[in-house]
Order: structure tokens, then sequence, then C-alpha cells
């Protein structure tokens, strides 16, 4: 197994959105954070020889920081078919020695069923915008119904509103920890050249999977 540091050097060559979507709420996720979540997951046993499914996908970054660490499987599934062909091109950067799985459609309404054991990964909308308020909410329902086991990053505060939605929905928050994500200036309601905000990471082991 790689290190964490090297592992976010492999992703530091993943392009981000080339014209992001401000109701996507699209923004590249930072390669330590990816590489701290996917090296989290793989120490818990939750990668290797596992499917992976990186749900709103955009540019790949998790879905390549996993393919990295010796999955069965991974399908990065996103709804914007432009950042979907970045994620091609990222994988040419990346050079992982599997395939990833790319798939347009509706993480909400996913398509996919997997029968092997899965893990969710996923970076989703937090619903900062008017009109998309608790985005975040039909991502986590996707990883209930399709794994075992999801990894996923929130706006920091969630903490109570990500353990409600999984006790309620047969799951049990096992890890968490804070990060921060760094944003560029890339839409115009931005003020500063760059945003730091706090976020939250957490694993959820789904209906009685093992913590």
């Amino acid at each position: 197994m790689s290190t964490k540091t090297r592992l976010a050097q492999q992703l530091g060559v993943v392009a981000g959105f080339e014209n992001p979507r401000v109701d996507l709420e699209q923004y590249r996720t930072p390669p330590d954070i990816a590489a701290h979540l996917i090296h989290t997951a793989d120490l818990q046993g939750d990668i290797e020889d596992r499917v992976v499914v990186d749900l709103g996908t955009g540019t790949g970054m998790l879905a390549l920081g996993a393919v990295l660490r010796g999955p069965k499987r991974v399908v990065g599934v996103d709804l914007d078919p432009d950042p979907l062909a970045t994620a091609r091109a990222n994988e040419r950067r990346v050079a992982a020695a599997a395939d990833v799985e790319w798939v347009r459609g509706d993480a909400t309404q996913v398509p996919l069923a997997p029968k092997e054991p899965t893990t969710v990964v996923m970076n989703p909308p937090f619903g900062a915008q008017s009109g998309n308020e608790h985005a975040d909410r039909g991502f986590l329902a996707t990883a209930a119904a399709i794994s075992e086991v999801s990894y996923s990053i929130h706006n920091a505060g969630s903490e109570e509103f990500v353990e409600s939605f999984a006790g309620d929905n047969g799951g049990t928050v096992t890890h968490a920890f804070a990060a921060e994500l760094d944003l560029p200036h890339q839409f115009d309601f931005h003020d500063a050249e760059r945003q730091t905000i706090d976020v939250e990471v957490f694993r959820i082991a789904w209906d009685g999977a093992e913590t």
C-alpha cells in the first residue's frame, strides 16, 4: 500500500472542471482530502477487492484514488457529460493499472445494483444554492440502497443530520474527521480569489454491515 502522501501526489495531476455548473455545485475535490478519504477507507478494508462507486464523480478524483488501491471494480457516476470526458482524460494521466467505468446518470437514481460487496465514496453537493437545499440527502439515500459502507464529504455542522439520516435508514456513523476544502474563484458570486471552508467526512456502515 502506498502512503497517503504518495496517493495525494498521484492525484495531483487530476484536472478540475473546465466549465463548472453552479446548479450542480461542481468543485474539484482537493487531492489531499481525496487521498485522506481513500487511504482511510483502504485501512478499514473498504477498497481492496470490493466494488467502489463514486457518486457525482465529476472529473473523477475519488474514483481514481480508489482505482489506485486494488479494488475489484470502480464505477464513476455523474449527471453531466462534460466532466466525465475530463475524467476519462484524467484516467490516462493517473495511469492506473485497472480501468474505471464512467457512467452518465443521476446519482440520486443510480442505475446500479452491485451484487458484490460495495463501497460508495462521494463529495455530494452541499445544498448551498437556493432551491438545492439538502441535496446531499439523495446521495446518502443511494449509498444506503447500494452499499454496505460509504464515505462522504459534507459541510461543517452536518454531523447531527448525517447521524439522523443514517439511523433512519439502517446505518451507523462509525468514523468522522474534519478537513478544509480550498475553493478557487470560479463563479460570479465568489468575492475572494480563494476561499477555505470547513468540511466533515463520515464513514457510514449501512444495513448491518461490519463496523
